[in-house]
């Protein structure tokens, strides 16, 4: 009944994700920083006019601030894999937590804008990116079979932070003014360092029960049962304590590791969402301009925005659902390529829209493939590179992703100065999109189905978990070297072989005097040459 007790001479299960328990509550923390992540640039737009009138700045000026915290959510990539990879998520997050909350309150004392920069822009920014990786990295390794739905759930935090701090931050505005405001939203981001907390490692203390658990049952199965056996495993235990520095020294983990791109499937993912990225945020960049140009009233147009919003709520858990289907979930690569052909004929087909309806047309089906997208582009790099290698992984794709970010919306607004035509700009950046999945679908079809043909490498269960195996083992051999040193033992053991055998002699010589046959059994067991020839003879002619 219940679990095997490990001190019993069982061996403890390796630790799963548990798809639930704990788990929900990272996920709800995960929840919370991809919102912050990913909505707060965008809300911070909202005190831009003020920030404009008290520093005598234009509006581009004002909108470096959101351009440096995006920069540094994708361009600290590396940096965050690194420091996960060396110190563990919580304390990364926690710290994270305390820089992104330090760079909005010292924002508010701020006098230039240079000021606002390094505050709201490096600091917040760098805060954000150490609480970003990490919750992803945590979320894989508490869900295996529910992934694709945590991530969906996930990912849905990002449109409804984006609801909620933009009216959030014009009331406070309103209210309090923009330091205020920023005085405000510094205390809300200390959130984040909550949402670390509650990252807890999953085989926290597991390894040590392991070690101790493994160490006793190699020794019950090396040493001889009874007495010898608690003693055996006393001289283990206390050989354990004291061979510290006898210990081999472990391979330190990579604090980066670039075996990743020997991986085919992150290439074409890579290369795939860098060309993603450079037409994917130019349409809602650009739509409430070119609903204005349109002749769509102020108001209607900033609601375009709230449309596409409220849709990617929904659009993100449901395909996180489908996506967690057990027909769908081994072709997940083909489903993120479907969404991404999806949102790109999307940005094509609306091209043309000249009124209110064929915009708001176009937002419906906008926020859909939008949603499809923001919910699978972390399950697909997951599934591809796996949980050990995921903190790589995302740091060097957003880092490439950077460049992306960079070079797309820029580029686009320059196209919109220079020839005063929104839809060439839709064309060109829905034609991105599309490209990108095409090449995904084509790639992953061509060169990821022809590896599947080889057979599979056989699996080495020492590999990524075989360590605390390797050294109860050697904790073993150096328990039983220890105690062939100790002579007192040994000598005991062997009078007590040697007792055992005139024993046996005795009870061959008791036999063959008494003229009782010595059995097949015991004429080998004990004494083969307790049977005289004789003997052999009778038994047999039987």
């Amino acid at each position: 009944m219940g679990r095997p007790d490990p001190e019993e001479g069982q061996l403890p299960a390796p630790v799963k994700p548990p798809d639930g328990g704990w788990g929900w509550v990272v996920l709800f923390g995960c929840f919370v920083i991809t919102g912050f992540s990913y909505a707060f640039p965008k809300a911070v737009s909202v005190y831009f006019k003020e920030l404009m009138k008290d520093f005598h700045v234009g509006y581009s000026d004002t909108a470096w601030i959101s351009s440096i915290m995006l920069a540094m959510l994708y361009g600290t990539g590396p940096v965050c894999s690194i420091m996960v990879n060396q110190f563990g998520c919580r304390p990364v997050m926690l710290i994270g937590g305390l820089l992104a909350s330090a760079g909005m309150i010292l924002a508010s004392f701020t006098t230039n804008i240079i000021e606002l920069y390094l505050t709201a822009g490096v600091l917040t920014g760098l805060g954000m990116a150490l609480n970003f990786q990490p919750s992803l990295i945590m979320l894989g390794t508490y869900f295996d079979k529910r992934r694709p739905l945590a991530n969906g759930l996930a990912a849905a935090g990002s449109p409804v932070f984006l609801s909620s701090l933009s009216p959030l931050g014009q009331v406070l505005l309103e209210k309090f003014g923009w330091r205020g405001g920023f005085l405000i939203m510094g205390g809300l981001l200390l959130n984040c360092c909550t949402c670390g907390a509650v990252m807890r490692p999953l085989d926290m203390g597991m390894k040590r029960k392991m070690g101790k658990a493994q160490d006793k049952y190699e020794a019950k199965e090396m040493l001889p049962i009874g007495g010898k056996s608690e003693e055996g495993i006393s001289t283990t235990d206390g050989t354990k304590k004291g061979k510290k520095a006898k210990k081999k020294p472990k391979k330190g983990k990579k604090l980066l590791d670039f075996s990743i791109f020997s991986n085919q499937g992150f290439i074409i993912y890579t290369i795939s969402k860098f060309i993603l990225v450079l037409g994917l945020f130019v349409p809602p960049i650009l739509l409430v301009n070119y609903a204005k140009d349109t002749g769509v009233p102020d108001t209607e147009a900033a609601f375009l925005l709230s449309i596409i919003g409220f849709i990617d709520i929904f659009a993100r858990p449901a395909c996180g659902m489908v996506a967690g289907l057990k027909w769908v979930r081994p072709h997940v690569a083909y489903l993120f390529s479907f969404s991404m052909l999806f949102n790109g004929l999307t940005d094509i087909c609306s091209a043309r829209a000249s009124n209110y309806t064929g915009l708001v047309i176009f937002c419906i089906f906008f926020g859909i493939s939008y949603g499809m997208v923001g919910a699978l582009q972390f399950e697909v790099l997951m599934a591809i590179v796996g949980s050990q290698k995921f903190s790589s992984a995302i740091g060097l794709v957003l880092l490439i992703e950077a460049f992306a970010v960079l070079i797309g919306p820029p580029s686009a607004g320059r196209l919109v100065d220079a020839l005063k035509n929104y839809e060439v700009i839709f064309y060109l950046a829905g034609s991105e999109v599309v490209l990108s999945a095409l090449f995904l679908g084509a790639a992953s079809y061509c060169c990821l189905n022809r590896g599947k043909k080889e057979p599979p490498p056989e699996n080495n269960p020492s590999v990524g978990g075989g360590s605390d195996t390797e050294e109860a083992e050697s904790d073993v051999q150096e328990a039983e070297e220890h105690s062939t040193d100790n002579h007192q033992p040994a000598h005991s053991t062997d009078n007590a072989v040697v007792a055992a055998n005139e024993e046996a002699n005795h009870v061959a010589e008791e036999q063959r005097g008494e003229g009782g046959g010595c059995s097949a059994g015991d004429g080998e067991v004990l004494a083969r040459d307790s049977c005289n020839a004789d003997q052999m003879v009778e038994r047999d002619s039987f």
